[in-house]
């Protein structure tokens, strides 16, 4: 149990990581001046890893709290 919360941070972590990807992409994208059929489509590629860095972000937060009320 007393590693939970340090796996927790490191988890968190890169989930914020790929966060901050997924809102670079999407900006750089924009900043592009596309059409909105390729802004639409860069979108949809970054959409699956936009959800999967914020379902480990979460994780990791559940982990860290988890972590402090077992302490």
């Amino acid at each position: 149990m007393a590693n939970l919360i340090p796996l927790g941070t490191i988890i968190t972590v890169m989930g914020l990581l790929g966060l901050g990807w997924c809102i670079v992409k999407v900006a750089r994208a924009k900043k592009q001046g596309l059409s909105d059929e390729e802004l639409h489509a860069v979108l949809q590629s970054t959409m699956g890893a936009n959800l999967g860095a914020l379902l480990l972000a979460s994780v990791g937060l559940m982990m860290v709290v988890i972590g402090i009320i077992l302490r």
